[in-house]
């Protein structure tokens, strides 16, 4: 019977093996050949979209003009211009019109081709462009998708279905689909505002003549023919160094944000709208690359500034590079009357991107924003912002608004000066400057909060009463009540009699007639409603700028501060100085530099220098000011800031210390094997700002805070070790040993056989060393007494107690028990205990006297203060008045060459073009790679770790100013242009 019902099952098993088979074959027939299409989600709540390919209905649903379910049709025209790097990441430009909204540019009509693929679905009215890329594989993985079960009659979300985007016109099924194409691709639409500036009280770009600005520029003397040589071969060698950074960048990293200089690849860390491309454009027509420049020209109108990979916008990053950059372009390259009006119109196309984040409650600008059309449609508030991202936009804006005549953007950024200049009125802890972090949001949370909770206990008061109706005849539509007592009618004459009896209104004898029972009620204007619906967050006690955070306020000219300090005398040369408030504002931040933050590091040699510290506070800098002698590659800068500032205002003390803020910089160059500043570190300073001898003692102590723990350490361990080893022959105290040392917990110190307080400092001792030695003075103590072993032999040994305890040399016999394992228990005649061996004199586990320590080398012995200091010298590489490397890479920054350029072109002294030379030698030996340059991980190695990665300030920035530092003086003269904190210059207005 078992083998018959076996049997039964096999033949089942084969039955249903055959089945399956037949339907596997079924399922791997070729699928229907049709063009594989894209949807567009109709759920506009959902995060989250899942795109699949779908077999086209038989009879699709005509074209809806529902807004909300309809996706519009562009179509793209190939860009037949092949890409450098692969050609996998070419752009194509759009043949139709851009979006059909009044409110935005005729230049937005770029089209990306990069899709995103967690992108949301369309808003009403958007354009939505289809992808005609071409890849190889793309219809393998279309067909895998369709075999996969993906080929569903029909999809719903919302029990709303699909709309067709780009029906297919072919069904063979032989044009390849890009796979990425797959997903729909949403493009920012110009939002409805929902907290807009009314016409008359939009803030207008100041008007009249420009003040006369005293000259900037040294004048510069006719050169020699020898010093002109030499300056014309440095500047080529910038030159040739510019043509290839640029280079590597076309040939590998093309249409994308960075250049990967060691590995040939590319990044795209900020929105992916080419930012090397836009960021190094004015460089390239400076240096007189003017058909790398044209070509540049042509990849900036196939950016799509209504379309990112990012869910996100860094305002100052784009504002700065892509902005800016746009901006300057435009301007050295002819302006309105040059070659290239698409760079003013793509500007226009991001200005109007970017002008959504001024439609807050306080016009205070949101700086990471979300541009899709959901976020847009939904009111905002600013919240949490870094001054130096807050006050670095009116460079960019201003000139934008100079361009186009369009106030608006003007009086975005001249919002935020006001409030700048508000807050200062009202007082900061450190007048003249202003707290890293503040508070943008317009809103005093703390009074909200008191008086929403006064609101509701009276609205319960409100709740227990009843609600009162309305007076009796009241009628708000009535023109004669509404006319108030220059009617000719008294409110008397007005109110209706209530009929008691049977509750109807008898009309009062002007004939005016109202119900109670539905009575209509006024409009009254409502803020905007949140996503929750709720609208308690627009209506709050208002606020201006204040800081942000809890206690502690920190100052500093360093990252997230520099560029806002930067901006206000730029700012006043840009708008020709006829708008005083950005004088006072830079005036006060030099006088509180120079109070609160300056100090002078202590050096070897003969250096005259300045730096600016980072400096916390709790609000009494008179008493409680924390400095950090900060030296960082971000706050070289300053050096530049104060001889334009101390130029164009006439405080001639500005510049004698810009000279010093500038060489400390340059010493700071020399003092690191490569040759580079490291990006972050701090020094020993001097205790005034008078210059102080290098003090080696003090540096030292310095960089050893706990000297005194330590020495205090090493004389206990050496007093120990003394009485330790004072017995055995032959072996002195300093004499070194090869177990590793242990440390006794205890309170007291064994020195001369006394007991001597230690203060709590652990004293390392070697155990095994140190039990063996006290073996033997047992011995020798016992046999020279002739005591018994049954007595504490122990007594006379010249150990005290606590010590003898801790190396459980005092264990008494318990309960008729004998002592630890390994010793003998003595007999009656007199024989003494022995302890068999060094093993015997094992440490149980329950007892935690002893705790391994560090050792150094394999010493046993505590490092000196010296010693300390000298192995932290030597493992951190530390250069002379160095107390640590906070940050030891380098990332191509401009910071230290800008500062000795402005000083050059301000003073006219060649040394600065020397100093300047030596910089550039070291930082292209440092960061060279086969096809441009690369950051470096750390300028304390001799020939440093290259990181594989070109931010686009190097070609916009440094590179520039090394090429400037070494050009004609009339090439971007200062006397002509302001360039902003990305080095975009901007023509000044005459």
């Amino acid at each position: 019977m078992p083998r018959r019902r076996y049997r039964l099952f096999i033949i089942c098993a084969v039955v249903i093996c055959f089945m399956l088979y037949r339907v596997l074959l079924n399922s791997w027939d070729e699928p229907p050949s049709y063009a594989p299409v894209r949807f567009a989600d109709e759920d506009k709540g959902a995060q989250d979209h899942t795109h699949a390919v779908q077999r086209p209905p038989s009879n699709p649903p005509p074209p809806t003009k529902d807004d909300d379910t309809l996706v519009k049709e562009k179509p793209l025209v190939e860009d037949k211009k092949p890409t450098a790097g692969g050609g996998a990441h070419g752009a194509t430009n759009p043949s139709g019109p851009g979006p059909s909204s009044e409110d935005e540019p005729e230049a937005n009509q770029g089209s990306s081709t990069r899709p995103d693929p967690n992108s949301a679905v369309q808003v009403p009215d958007s354009k939505v462009e289809a992808d005609t890329e071409t890849g190889s594989g793309t219809s393998d993985q279309v067909t895998d998708n369709l075999a996969a079960g993906s080929n569903t009659e029909q999809h719903q979300t919302g029990g709303q279905p699909f709309q067709w985007q780009n029906p297919p016109n072919d069904a063979s099924g032989n044009t390849p689909v890009d796979d990425e194409s797959m997903a729909p691709k949403i493009h920012w639409k110009k939002p409805k505002e929902h907290f807009p500036v009314p016409t008359e009280s939009v803030i207008s770009l100041p008007t009249g003549q420009p003040k006369k600005i005293p000259r900037i520029q040294y004048d510069f003397p006719i050169e020699s023919d020898n010093a002109r040589a030499k300056r014309v071969l440095r500047q080529r060698m910038v030159r040739d160094a510019i043509s290839r950074a640029w280079s590597g960048y076309r040939k590998f990293a093309w249409m994308h944000d960075e250049l990967s200089p060691v590995s040939g690849k590319f990044r795209d860390p900020f929105c992916g709208w080419s930012a090397t491309l836009v960021d190094a454009m004015d460089t390239l027509w400076i240096a007189g690359l003017k058909d790398e420049f044209d070509d540049a020209a042509k990849g900036v109108a196939n950016i799509d500034f209504t379309y990112t990979i990012k869910s996100s916008i860094p305002v100052f990053e784009t504002t700065i590079r892509y902005l800016g950059g746009l901006l300057a372009a435009f301007d050295v390259s002819g302006g309105k009357s040059g070659a290239y009006p698409v760079l003013l119109e793509k500007a226009v196309e991001l200005g109007e991107v970017l002008m959504g984040i001024f439609d807050t409650p306080n016009r205070m600008p949101v700086l990471y924003y979300h541009w899709q059309p959901e976020a847009t449609s939904q009111p905002r508030r600013a919240g949490r912002v870094g001054v130096a991202e807050l006050a670095t936009l009116s460079m960019e804006f201003t000139r934008l608004a100079q361009l186009t005549g369009e106030d608006k953007y003007y009086d975005a950024v001249a919002r935020i000066t006001n409030a700048l200049v508000e807050l200062q009125e009202a007082g900061t802890t450190i007048p003249g400057l202003f707290p890293e972090n503040l508070d943008a949001s317009g809103c005093n949370r703390t009074a909200t909060t008191l008086r929403d909770t006064i609101s509701s206990e009276a609205q319960t008061q409100v709740d227990a009463e009843g609600l009162p109706a309305n007076p009796l005849g009241y009628s708000p539509n009535d023109p004669q009540l509404q006319a108030g007592s220059g009617s000719g009618v008294s409110a008397d004459d007005r109110i209706q009699r209530r009929d008691e009896t049977s509750g109807s209104i008898s009309p009062a004898s002007d004939g005016v007639v109202g119900t109670i029972e539905d009575p209509i009620t006024p409009s009254v204007p409502q803020p905007p409603f949140a996503a929750n619906g709720q609208t308690e967050g627009w209506d709050c006690v208002p606020q201006g700028l204040v800081g942000s955070g809890f206690g502690f306020e920190t100052y500093h000219m360093g990252g997230a501060q520099d560029s806002a300090y930067e901006y206000f005398p730029k700012e006043w040369l840009l708008l020709g100085g006829l708008e005083p408030k950005y004088q006072k504002l830079h005036e006060d931040t030099i006088d509180a530099i120079n109070e609160w933050l300056m100090f002078r590091p202590m050096l070897k040699g003969d250096w005259d220098v300045l730096f600016p510290a980072k400096v916390t506070t709790n609000g009494q800098p008179q008493r409680d000011l924390m400095p950090k002698f900060e030296v960082t590659h971000l706050t070289c800068f300053i050096g530049g800031m104060f001889a334009l500032g101390g130029k164009i205002f006439g405080r001639d003390e500005d510049i004698e210390t810009a000279k010093q803020l500038t060489d400390g910089c340059v010493w700071a160059y020399g003092a690191t094997p490569s040759g580079i500043m490291p990006e972050g570190s701090e020094v020993i300073a001097c205790p005034t700002l008078e210059k102080c001898e290098f003090n080696e003692t003090l540096w030292y102590e310095s960089l050893d805070p706990s000297k005194e723990w330590r020495t205090k350490e090493l004389e206990d361990w050496e007093a120990a070790e003394k009485v330790l080893t004072g017995g055995l022959a032959g072996q002195g105290a300093d004499e070194p040993r090869h177990n590793a040392p242990y440390q006794v917990a205890s309170t007291e110190a064994a020195v001369g056989g006394k007991k001597e307080p230690r203060g709590g400092v652990l004293s390392s001792i070697p155990r095994d060393d140190a039990i063996k030695t006290i073996t033997e003075s047992r011995k020798n103590n016992k046999r020279a007494a002739g005591e018994s072993s049954t007595h504490d032999a122990d007594d006379k040994s010249e150990l005290p107690d606590s010590l003898k305890n801790k190396l459980r040399l005092n264990q008494e016999h318990k309960d008729g028990e004998t002592k630890a394992s390994g010793e003998t228990t003595a007999s009656e005649d007199g024989d003494s205990s022995e302890v068999d061996d060094e093993s015997s004199a094992e440490e149980p586990p329950n007892v935690p006297s002893y705790r391994p320590t560090r050792t150094q080398e394999g010493r046993q012995k505590p490092l000196s203060h010296e010693e300390f200091v000298s192995e932290r010298l030597a493992r951190e590489k530390l250069p002379p008045g160095f107390l640590s490397i906070d940050s030891a890479q380098y990332i191509l920054r401009p910071e230290a060459i800008e500062s000795v350029w402005y000083m050059y072109r301000i003073t006219g002294d060649p040394a600065w073009m020397e100093k300047g030379w030596t910089m550039f030698e070291a930082t292209m030996q440092a960061t060279k790679t086969e096809w441009a340059n690369s950051a470096i991980r750390n300028v304390l190695d001799d020939e440093p770790e290259l990181s594989d990665e070109m931010e686009s300030f190097w070609l916009s920035e440094t590179l520039k100013y090394y090429y400037l530092l070494f050009s004609e003086p009339h090439i971007i003269s200062l006397d002509e242009w302001v360039l902003n904190t990305e080095a975009h210059p901007f023509r000044r207005p005459t």
